[in-house]
């Protein structure tokens, strides 16, 4: 579950993480598990949610 707003994130950080948890389960890992580690991932690489400027 899902612990805060991803409403800050941009579709591609959330395409992104999805396709890392995707990768996660087929590795065995819980739906915990992979969707923090998802999370975690997207966070290091572009430093939390950013939204686009308009």
């Amino acid at each position: 579950m899902s612990r805060g707003d991803k409403s800050s994130y941009t579709d591609k950080q959330k395409r992104q993480a999805s396709h890392i948890e995707e990768s996660e389960k087929k590795k065995g890992r819980s739906e915990d598990s992979a969707e923090r580690i998802a999370w975690a991932t997207v966070n290091k690489h572009d430093g939390g949610g950013k939204k686009k400027k308009d």
